[in-house]
């Protein structure tokens, strides 16, 4: 599979271990072509007609796995989802411990999920309430750089894809293409 080369190539090109000890899961809503109406969706949070991209990301930011479904799938059913996806990878995930995560995870269903299910600790990461300016937040702007990563390509600033696959494999190229020029 694509993804499990470019796991390969990022742990050669940057001398690290194969298996991380800490990943970052997020998801993006992203507006759908005109033409697309398979797992289109409303996120209502977002006011986006489209699909939902659930991402795992290493500490460097490089995409672990992805999975693309309706925008209106929530959160904490996308994250099962993907990081189900996440332990099928087997020998290269087998370091990994801690998944960092935003409010939009938050629940005591979700993390007693991941807790029973996998064995590893979820750390949410919340913005302070008071703080209306941007903020820093701790491990989740890695993620957020990943997804700006994407919109230097026209091709994913807007998922064009009939099938979720294609959009997956879209994103793996994407990131294949990166990590090869740098």
């Amino acid at each position: 599979m694509i993804h499990q080369h470019l796991r390969i190539l990022n742990r050669v090109m940057s001398g690290r271990e194969e298996s991380p000890r800490e990943v970052i899961v997020d998801s993006q809503s992203v507006p759908t072509s005109t033409m697309v109406n398979k797992a289109v969706g409303y996120n209502t949070h977002k006011a986006t007609k489209g699909r939902k991209r659930h991402t795992v990301v290493d500490t460097l930011g490089l995409v672990m796995c992805v999975l693309v479904t309706a925008a209106n799938v929530p959160e904490r059913e996308g994250g099962k989802k993907v990081l189900a996806r996440l332990q099928q990878l087997g020998e290269q995930v087998c370091r990994l411990f801690l998944v960092w995560v935003d409010g939009g995870y938050s629940g005591e269903p979700f993390l007693r999920f991941v807790m029973d299910t996998f064995g590893w600790i979820v750390q949410m990461v919340l913005r302070p309430q008071e703080s209306k300016d941007f903020i820093l937040l701790k491990k989740r702007w890695v993620v957020e750089r990943t997804f700006g990563w994407w919109n230097w390509y026209r091709r994913l600033s807007k998922d064009y894809e009939y099938l979720p696959p294609n959009s997956e494999t879209m994103i793996y190229i994407a990131m294949i293409r990166l990590m090869v020029r740098r």
